[in-house]
């Protein structure tokens, strides 16, 4: 299961969206995460995973390794959509057991909510995925550069960021591991009801911690060792600049969102 998360990864090869400016795929994809909560008919829906699919085509990411990470929010998909199915009142009831009742207006704003939440999960990782840490953190600090007018820190928030981000994996691929040691010391974490499971992953929580903090101890080590300062006297290798390839990418991301507001209207 722990294996199955993608956000926070970086797959590396040599694409049109690997080159593209991060500043413009962290615009784009606050852009997709807006507009899917302005979609409100089926048609939107199915734009935006035509839209979402070419992206993943021209980024040359395997599509089968970008939904791997659906498996690690399926129990949420279920759970919001049982929610919605059996707590949305309706005028069409479909069936109806004592104080749960099925309605089509509730299948419906399910099927909706999964969608949603899906798209907003491939939108995610096809950012982290095709944008490298030092690159996205630059992107958040340029973005927040008018914040530092009013003393927000956007170069800290931005490297915190990036960092939570990028230890995702990690931290996930630790636990996987803790989980095989306990297994092999008697551990069982696969039978039982929920109750159980959850009881039964109590156990890794303190060697979880443990490695974490271990872990950023040694981060903080590293970065005062190669005289870390922040933003103080900061220069850049290689200076975020558009190019011809940003330029031709920016009216198909107005393309998109001009559809999205025209199909909700018609």
């Amino acid at each position: 299961m722990f294996t199955n998360i993608t956000i926070g990864q970086y797959y590396p090869t040599d694409s049109p969206v690997h080159r593209l400016d991060p500043r413009l795929k962290l615009v784009s994809a606050l852009a997709l995460i807006i507009l899917l909560f302005i979609v409100r008919n089926p048609w939107g829906f199915v734009f935006t995973a035509a839209c979402v699919s070419a992206v993943i085509k021209i980024s040359r990411v395997p599509p089968l390794f970008l939904l791997r990470g659906l498996r690690g929010i399926m129990f949420i998909l279920i759970f919001t959509a049982a929610l919605n199915i059996f707590f949305t009142p309706g005028a069409t009831v479909l069936y109806q057991f004592h104080a749960l009742t099925i309605t089509l207006e509730g299948l419906a704003l399910a099927g909706k909510m999964a969608v949603r939440l899906c798209l907003l999960i491939i939108g995610s990782s096809l950012l982290t995925l095709t944008t490298s840490p030092i690159e996205l953190t630059d992107a958040i600090e340029y973005l927040m550069k008018p914040l530092k007018r009013v003393g927000v820190p956007a170069h800290e928030i931005a490297m915190m960021m990036t960092i939570a981000l990028r230890f995702i994996p990690t931290l996930m691929e630790e636990t996987q591991k803790i989980m095989k040691a306990q297994s092999a010391r008697g551990a069982d974490f696969d039978t039982g009801g929920i109750i159980k499971r959850a009881r039964g992953l109590i156990p890794l929580l303190a060697p979880l911690f443990i490695s974490s903090f271990r872990r950023a101890d040694e981060l903080a080590m590293a970065m005062e060792a190669r005289c870390y300062r922040g933003d103080i006297n900061r220069t850049r290798m290689n200076a975020l600049k558009l190019t011809r390839l940003d330029y031709r990418s920016i009216p198909f991301v107005c393309l998109y969102a001009a559809g999205v507001f025209i199909i909700n209207l018609f």
